[in-house]
Order: C-alpha cells, then sequence, then structure tokens
C-alpha cells in the first residue's frame, strides 16, 4: 500500500472512531456480560419462514447467556455539591437506566429501533436530583429488543448484532467548578436479572425468586457498527391504563375482557407463596370456548410470573409488548389480586380535536386513533403483534391524518434516517425500515421492493415541506432520493414499471391480499412516475406517455380494467389526457354505482379514490360510500365492536384486529370536512358540510400556536367561528362561495345563507 493509501486508511479509521464515541461519550466503552465471539451467535437477517436447517441449528448452539437480560452496574463515590449531572446512554437491545434504585425516565423499550449497523440512537437525561454526597450506584437493566432477536417462541424473524450491551457516561459538574465524568468501562459488573425470558416476539419471563447477589466483571465489547447518533423521535412511553371490562370466563382459568384493543402488556398484583407462578396471554380475539385466540398474530406470545412470596407484589413486562383486547391467566390464579392493560405508544403530543354530529364519523375517527397510536412505536409498524416492523407505505399514505393529529417532525425526521440506512447500495428501497429482515422464496419477490412503499423516502419529506414549509429534509436526503428514482429507472421496461404489491388488500369477494382489481403494472408505474415528477427527472414526461399508452384506453375512458384505483390514481397524478379528465370521472363514479356506492379499493387506492371524488365534487357519493354500517366500510366495523381498525375491510375475515393501513379518510376529515388547511405558514379556513352533517368543531396545529373552527348549520343558515392564533393569517372560503382574509389573534365569526 502506497504512504498516500495509508494515509487515507488511518484518517477513514479517526472518523469511524469518532463516529462511535461521539464526544458526549467520552472514553466509555461498550461492555456486557459475553463478546460476541463467546456468544457465537449466527450472522445475517433471517425470515422465519426462510431460515434453513443448519442455520435453526446454527441458532440453537449460540450461547444462552447472550441472550439473557442482565444488570450492569458500578458504585462511586461523589465527595461535593453536584449543581448539574446529566447521562448519555445506549442500552442495546432496550434498558432501564437507575441511579440510587431511582428510575430515570419513564420510555420503554429505549433507545429507539434502528439498523445497528448503520445507527445507534442514544438518549440524553438530566439527573441532577438523582445523585447524593458519599455513595452512588448506577444501573442499568438490559434487554434484547431488535438489536438481539433469536426467538425461542413465536417470533417473525431472527437477527442479532451482538449481546446487550451498554454504553454510558454520566457527567456530573460540581458547584465548585469543577467536572468529573464516569464512564462505562471495565470496571464495571454484571449479574443476571430476574427476567429469564425475553423477547420482543415471544413474551417475557420473571422469576421474583432471583437476586442480584452474584456479581462477574464485564468484558468489553465490540462496538455496534452504527453511528451514534441522538435520538430525534419521542419516546415510548405507558400512555394509559384500561382496567378489566368483562370477566368472560372464571374456572381453572380467567379470561378478561380489557374493553379495549390497544398494544402494550398487562400489569398484574398478585399475593401468594413463594414459587407460585402464573401464566399471562394476551389476544385480540377469542376461541369458541372463550379462550385468547393468537391463531392470526403469532403464537406463542405469553408471560409468567414466578413469585417471592414477599407479601404484595405488582409487575409488568418490561421489554415485550403485543397487541391485545383480551388477556387468559393460568396457573395459581388465587393469587392474582388485580390486573389491567397498559397502552404503549409515542409519547409524540397531539395536535388536534375533531368532532362532527354524525356519530358514526365520530367513532371511526376514534378506532382509527387507537390504531395510529397503537402502532406508533419507535417506528410506525404495520401491526402490533405478528409483524412490529416498519412497512413503509402507510407512513405517507396516511401522511395527512398523521400530521394533522400529532406532532410529528421529529418522527418523521428518524424514520428519513432510518430510511436512508435502509436504501440498498443499488439504490434500491426495501419495504421495511428498519430492514431487519430479507425475505426469501418463490414468494418473497413482491415483499422485498415496491415503489408505493419504498417511495416513502421521496413522499415524506416532500409531505414534510407541504406541512411544515420546510424543505431541509429534502435538501438533506435528496440524493439517496435521486438514487432512489435512477434505480427505478434501471428497472423499467419502455418506461413501464412491474413490480411490487400493487392495491394491496383491495376489496372484493374474497379473503383480501395481493390485488384482483387493478393490475399491479398500473400502481407501480404511477408511483414511478409521480416521484420522478416530485424530484423534477425530465423522465417523467417519459412515464407519461408510456402509462396512458400501456393502460389508457380513449374511446371508453377507462385505464386498464376501469377499476376504482385505476381510475383514481390517474385523476389524482394528473395523467389523464388533456380534456378527458371529466369522462374519466365519470367512468369512476359509474363503477362506484355499479358497485352499489361501494368501493373496492385497498391499501394503495383508497387514499387516491378519497381524494378523487373529494377534487371532483364528489363529496356526497363519498360520504354515502361511507356513512353506513355494511362492508366494506368503517361502519361495519364499529357495528362488530372493533376497538381499532381493522387489516381486512371485513374482520370476520382474520388477519389483524389493529392496523391503520385503511385509514386514508382520516387525512380530510380536518382539512376537508372541518376546513382546517395547512399549508407551511399559511391556512386556508374552508369547511364543507357533506350530506347531514349540522355541526362540526375541531382544531389542529398551526405556525404560531393552535387554530380552531367550529361550524354548524341552523335553519337556512351556516354558521362558523374561527380561532386563529397572534401571527398566523388565513383565507376564509366559505362553502356556498365568498371568501375573505382574516388576521390572527382573535375571534372571527361569520355567516351565510344557505344555497339550494
Amino acid at each position: 500500500m502506497t504512504k498516500r493509501g495509508i494515509l487515507f486508511l488511518l484518517f477513514a479509521i479517526t472518523l469511524r472512531v469518532a463516529a462511535q464515541s461521539p464526544t458526549c461519550f467520552g472514553e466509555a466503552q461498550w461492555i456486557g456480560a459475553i463478546t460476541r465471539q463467546q456468544a457465537n451467535i449466527p450472522e445475517g437477517r433471517h425470515y422465519t419462514g426462510g431460515i434453513l436447517k443448519q442455520t435453526r441449528a446454527l441458532w440453537n448452539a449460540a450461547d444462552t447467556l447472550s441472550r439473557r437480560s442482565i444488570y450492569i452496574a458500578r458504585n462511586f463515590q461523589i465527595k461535593k455539591r453536584v449543581a448539574h449531572a446529566t447521562v448519555q446512554i445506549a442500552g442495546l437491545g432496550c434498558y432501564k437506566l437507575s441511579i440510587n434504585r431511582r428510575t430515570v425516565g419513564d420510555a420503554e423499550f429505549s433507545p429507539a429501533w434502528s439498523d445497528y449497523d448503520k445507527t445507534v440512537f442514544y438518549n440524553t437525561y438530566e439527573v441532577d436530583t438523582c445523585l447524593q454526597r458519599g455513595m452512588n450506584t448506577v444501573q442499568v437493566l438490559l434487554g434484547n429488543g431488535f438489536y438481539n432477536e433469536q426467538g425461542g417462541r413465536y417470533h417473525k424473524l431472527k437477527v442479532s448484532f451482538g449481546p446487550p450491551t451498554l454504553l454510558l457516561a454520566l457527567h456530573i459538574t460540581y458547584h465548585d467548578g469543577s467536572k468529573e465524568t464516569i464512564v462505562s468501562d471495565a470496571a464495571w459488573q454484571w449479574s443476571l436479572s430476574p427476567i429469564t425470558f425475553n423477547s420482543l416476539y415471544g413474551g417475557e419471563d420473571y422469576d421474583a425468586r432471583i437476586s442480584s447477589t452474584t456479581w462477574h466483571p464485564v468484558v468489553v465489547q465490540q462496538a455496534p457498527k452504527g453511528i451514534l447518533r441522538p435520538q430525534l423521535a419521542y419516546p415510548v412511553k405507558v400512555m394509559e391504563h384500561y382496567e378489566v371490562a368483562q370477566t368472560l370466563r372464571r374456572d381453572s382459568i380467567l379470561v378478561f375482557d380489557m374493553g379495549q384493543n390497544l398494544a402494550g402488556f398487562p400489569e398484574i398484583t398478585v399475593k401468594g407463596k413463594r414459587g407460585q407462578h402464573i401464566k399471562i396471554t394476551p389476544a385480540e380475539t377469542l376461541t369458541d370456548d372463550l379462550r385468547c385466540n393468537q391463531k392470526q398474530t403469532g403464537r406463542p406470545h405469553y408471560y409468567t410470573y414466578t413469585l417471592s412470596g414477599k407479601g404484595t407484589e405488582t409487575w409488568h413486562p418490561v421489554f415485550s409488548y403485543y397487541g391485545f383486547r383480551y388477556l387468559q391467566v393460568e396457573g395459581d390464579i388465587e393469587t392474582l389480586r388485580h390486573i389491567r392493560s397498559c397502552f404503549v405508544y409515542n409519547a409524540a403530543p397531539r395536535t388536534s380535536s375533531f368532532e362532527c354530529s354524525n356519530p358514526r364519523i365520530n367513532a371511526t375517527h376514534r378506532i382509527i386513533d387507537r390504531a395510529i397510536r397503537s402502532n406508533w412505536q419507535a417506528v410506525w409498524t404495520d401491526c402490533p403483534h405478528r409483524e412490529k416492523l416498519g412497512w413503509l407505505e402507510q407512513d405517507w399514505l396516511n401522511g395527512e391524518a398523521l400530521l394533522y393529529n400529532y406532532d410529528c417532525r421529529t418522527m418523521i425526521q428518524q424514520t428519513m434516517q432510518n430510511m436512508a440506512d435502509a436504501q440498498h447500495p443499488n439504490g434500491a428501497m426495501p419495504e421495511t425500515a428498519p430492514e431487519y429482515t430479507v425475505f426469501t422464496g418463490d414468494w418473497a419477490k413482491p415483499f422485498l421492493e415496491s415503489p408505493e412503499w419504498g417511495g416513502a423516502l421521496i413522499a415524506l419529506p416532500f409531505l414534510y415541506q407541504q406541512y411544515y414549509g420546510d424543505d431541509s429534509l429534502i435538501r438533506q436526503y435528496y440524493k439517496p432520493m435521486k438514487r432512489y428514482v435512477d434505480y427505478l429507472a434501471s428497472q423499467d421496461s419502455c418506461y413501464i414499471l412491474r413490480m411490487g404489491l400493487g392495491d394491496w388488500y383491495d376489496y372484493g369477494p374474497w379473503r383480501a391480499g395481493f390485488a384482483r382489481n387493478t393490475p399491479m403494472p398500473l400502481v407501480s408505474t404511477a408511483h414511478y412516475y409521480w416521484w420522478n415528477h416530485l424530484m423534477g427527472e425530465a423522465r417523467a414526461d417519459s412515464i407519461r406517455e408510456a402509462f396512458n399508452r400501456e393502460f389508457y384506453n380513449p374511446q371508453t375512458h377507462r385505464y386498464a380494467s376501469g377499476s376504482q384505483c385505476a381510475q383514481a390514481i390517474a385523476l389524482c397524478m394528473n395523467l389523464v389526457p388533456d380534456g378527458d379528465r371529466q369522462a374519466v370521472l365519470d367512468q369512476l363514479v359509474a363503477d362506484i354505482h355499479q358497485h352499489g356506492d361501494r368501493l373496492t379499493t385497498g391499501d394503495i387506492g383508497n387514499r387516491y379514490l378519497f381524494k378523487a371524488l373529494i377534487d371532483g365534487g364528489q363529496r356526497e357519493l363519498l360520504y354515502r360510500m361511507l356513512n353506513h354500517d355494511e362492508v366494506p366500510g368503517y361502519g361495519y366495523q364499529i357495528k362488530q365492536g372493533m376497538t381499532t381498525l381493522t387489516e381486512q375491510w371485513n374482520p370476520k375475515h382474520g388477519a389483524s384486529m389493529n392496523h391503520f393501513m385503511m385509514a386514508h379518510i382520516e387525512n380530510f376529515l380536518i382539512p376537508d370536512l372541518l376546513g382546517i388547511q395547512r399549508r407551511g405558514n399559511d391556512l386556508l379556513i374552508a369547511p364543507h358540510p357533506v350530506g347531514d352533517i349540522h355541526w362540526c368543531k375541531g382544531s389542529t396545529a398551526s405556525a404560531h400556536g393552535t387554530v380552531s373552527v367550529d361550524w354548524r348549520i341552523e335553519g337556512h343558515t351556516f354558521y362558523i367561528d374561527i380561532m386563529i392564533p397572534q401571527g398566523d393569517h388565513a383565507t376564509l372560503q366559505l362553502p356556498y362561495g365568498g371568501s375573505e382574509q382574516l388576521e390572527g389573534g382573535s375571534h372571527h365569526r361569520s355567516q351565510q345563507i344557505l344555497q339550494h
């Protein structure tokens, strides 16, 4: 190697070390109970259905200590008065930090999930009040998370970046101005925790008889490959609790209806003899004999608790969660004194309110909200039990629903980092980020890449700019975005793209799955066009021409099969030839009427169908399509007692009962029905009364605070009350014509005589 090459290599190594050890961690080292070499963990990311027998044998041969939960601790003396103290910590896969037996923070499953070969997130806490003069103890409980998912019960996948590991730096500033830093290093010790099994997919076991009395010197471990970055998104926390709504079975087992389907875990209070134990099985549905049924959601997943026998004991899992409404308790059930559900979701603040005169719409809003919250963990997940993966399409297809209802800024920023990390060297984007598994087999290809999923890499920065008025994400991630559209261009055939899942889960007289109503190439090519259009690529015009040449019949004004998805996508993406928009819309309306004013769209097509009808002045038709209690529609799910949105339009067909991919109507409740549209620092107040809805009220975040609207129809008059924060200004467009400019900082009231 030349001298120049050696210098370059040394420079690269220096950069890598700097990335691994940011200034805040100083001389801290990654430590644990066992090294990766000793752990004997297999390399690679494996989907359960694609693990070969020899690979299974390798996983089974891994050292059992490599997946055990451990404590890591250190004692230290403080002899002076503390003025300020902070701690930076990355405990992988998940951690619970305590100082002097006082828990630091209230987050669950921290730090946020990532591809640990690319990024490792860390957290920072203020800990002034936790420290004391004299002896102090820092203790960290470590669990596996996605960093070390080795299976053992139900598991969607197996992946391990290494055994549980800790990096920590405690910075102390004293009142005399001196400073001290306590870092993780070889001076720390480890001990087995009472958690004898923990898996995000499989559950958790806790033996309260185990105490941390035997301590061992830690080993210094190989650092994860990922760059250390501060966690951006809000933490995941226990945000709500639900008590037992109904006891469904009480004999040798107990079965409870907790009243609300949710993502989380049970919390129990027990009292009994040492060694007694109970097993808790969560589920969304029940069998005919009223037992918890995990057939559709991944089994087995359960929790066990073995009593210490020391009075009343209260416990909940800390390194695992599941989607459930029902809880089944077995074992020494006489020890159970209390049980409740802990609803765990991201702590991103709600920024909205919404209510209208139609109870069905209000209930729809609620079950969608509960599904969004259930699936808002460190990533926006597909469902909170069998998957727990960050499938990407819903992040932007339901983007307005997220942005109008919650503070999504840091979540989108963190999601963009995860997507950039997941992008392949050739520019391809997987359908999940982080990409913890690679699907294998003849069936796998559509699940590896699809432009409606991977395109979130482009859609989210533009959505972020549109809503927040901030183009920083477009600028920051322009190169990965450009690499993606260039990659798609390498996969097309005469500007037609034929890859992916298409209008996944579209509706018909079948159990949903792969699209049947709309050709997959039409959907993928349309999105191929749209991503190039957003990126300002010249090839967009050629794709548009090819799209119409391939799929459009100018005599019938139908695209391909003429399905609702096909017609609506062409309309919404402005792919329709000049002069033909009304004819294409008429064909869409005709198809809806042909299906009894019911939809036939799925995961992708819903968004475009609803938008095409709104943009085309067909709100009354859209209202008829959704304001009923039949399948397909939200009302049927409510009528069936669902408390979260389901994966199938007909929940009787099974699959997940807690899924927000079909939540597209939520994109329009605030900006269209209520009538608050935010475009960066600009506001448009444009309510659209529809059907028999005679009042609507709500609010959402503006650039300077909260803007609220309250409109109602009384007799033949439309009334509207508006509050705009100081510093904002808005344009008011009344539903029956007329507009005016509004300045913030005051209450505004208008009225209008209804037109007939």
